[in-house]
């Protein structure tokens, strides 16, 4: 689902065009009920910590996934993890106008899944507002559109999911999320891995913040990406977060866009120094944008540095516009330090805070053995003065955004692994250990959390 070189969700709005035909369709759908109660830890019982396995790569897939069982009985659903949205969303019949071909069939509501106008998680949309509807009994659709214009307009449902927390148990909370039945643009163009979004953002839509809700987990995020198509992992909760010691902790700076933001942040690429960078990280874009300032200097810079090198430009991708064809083909990462250098991000707001970005951080080795600019021009794709971090430039890190303590942390990190920590035994006991090598991690995790239909 994802646009691997576009902007995530950029605003959620009241769609009304197709709000009696939908109605109309859904309420059309038999079936029984579905049990909306969730499951409320009790309070003499600590806050659970959910891991998922994450799938993908920066290129060519150009997503990370997890999966997701939802309904009753539960079915998995693959979703493209944004923490650059709120709002998580699935594509649904109901029955569906537009939609791409996912991993799965379609989810499938029934009428009983709506969610009403005057419920909190329908007001807590926010641009929801401008629409008043008729009766608070009505039905609760969205449109969220996207930075290439291309849209996903729903109604917005109650499910069971079934979460398998890193200590065995199987939690089932009733949560709230967009059921898609009209994608536009390249929603409804693509072939994709993806079923629909699993909006991590601050916001009270996202999935983690209703999951703080019920008591089940603290809404803390964090996610660990593999390079070169590898698979790593996200969490929710806090058992995971790396110690103080360990990790770069800023305060998050609050930026109009309401994206994760650690604030201003100098560029340095050896000696050149480019200042005031307002930076953002997202999961949802594949790649790093810089605004057209940077981008000319930091193009400059390494053009400067390739300068007498047995290495030329080539064109490959059309996504990738800037490419290059060494002596010979490339096949690790070590060849490739020959001819570029690190970059590091100096975050203004702790003196301590520095981001560094390694060649396997902005640069991707193609199929062909050319290596090829994973940071492009966000002047060109309406992104503003945001300079937004995308994948690319995450991998090899656990990246943490505390909601809890308003932070964001990242520390370097084997994301090829499980992580361990204290209270996994039965987690990694069906896991062959909990240093899970890269070879079973694929299969062990699938198995371990697919819950049991009659739970």
């Amino acid at each position: 689902m994802r646009r691997s070189h576009l902007l995530p969700i950029v605003r959620c709005v009241a769609a009304v065009t197709l709000l009696s035909c939908c109605c109309c369709c859904l309420a059309a759908e038999g079936g029984s009920e579905v049990d909306g109660s969730s499951l409320l830890l009790q309070s003499h019982l600590r806050k659970s910590t959910v891991i998922f396995p994450m799938n993908g790569s920066v290129y060519p897939d150009g997503l990370f996934y997890v999966t997701m069982w939802i309904g009753k009985p539960p079915k998995p659903y693959f979703l493209d993890v944004d923490t650059g949205s709120d709002l998580t969303w699935l594509q649904c019949d109901a029955p569906c106008i537009s939609c791409s071909q996912g991993a799965h069939p379609l989810y499938k509501p029934k009428k009983t899944n709506l969610v009403p106008c005057g419920d909190p998680q329908c007001i807590s949309l926010g641009s929801l507002r401008e629409y008043e509807c008729e009766k608070p009994d009505q039905q609760c659709d969205y449109l969220i559109e996207y930075a290439d214009r291309s849209s996903s307009l729903g109604v917005i449902v109650k499910e069971t999911f079934y979460l398998r927390s890193a200590s065995g148990t199987l939690l089932r909370p009733s949560l709230s999320f967009g059921c898609g039945y009209d994608q536009r643009g390249s929603l409804a163009n693509l072939q994709s891995a993806a079923d629909g979004i699993l909006g991590l953002g601050s916001g009270k839509p996202s999935i983690v913040s209703q999951l703080k809700d019920h008591g089940i987990a603290t809404n803390v995020i964090g996610h660990c990406i593999s390079p070169q198509g590898k698979v790593g992992y996200l969490f929710f909760g806090d058992d995971l977060v790396p110690s103080t010691k360990s990790a770069t902790w800023i305060a998050m700076h609050s930026h109009p866009s309401g994206k994760y933001s650690p604030g201003p942040a100098d560029l340095v690429l050896g000696k050149q120094r480019i200042k005031d960078l307002m930076v953002i990280f997202d999961s949802g874009s594949s790649y790093t944008y810089f605004t057209s300032r940077v981008y000319e200097v930091l193009l400059s810079e390494i053009s400067k540095d390739l300068s007498g090198k047995p290495i030329k430009k080539t064109r490959e991708d059309i996504a990738l516009p800037l490419c290059w064809q060494g002596p010979k083909a490339f096949t690790s990462f070590s060849e490739v330090n020959n001819y570029f250098k690190q970059m590091v991000l100096e975050f203004k707001n702790s003196k301590k805070a520095k981001l560094t970005m390694s060649p396997e951080n902005y640069l991707i080795i193609t199929a062909q053995g050319n290596v090829c600019l994973g940071i492009l021009n966000g002047t060109e794709v309406d992104l503003g003065d945001l300079n937004l971090i995308g994948d690319i430039s995450m991998q090899s890190h656990v990246i943490v955004y505390d909601n809890e303590n308003h932070q964001i942390g990242w520390a370097p990190a084997n994301c090829n692994r499980l992580p361990i920590f204290d209270g996994a035994t039965q987690f990694s006991s069906q896991c062959h250990g909990a240093d899970v090598p890269a070879n079973e991690f694929k299969q062990c995790p699938a198995a371990y959390l697919k819950p049991a239909e009659s739970g």
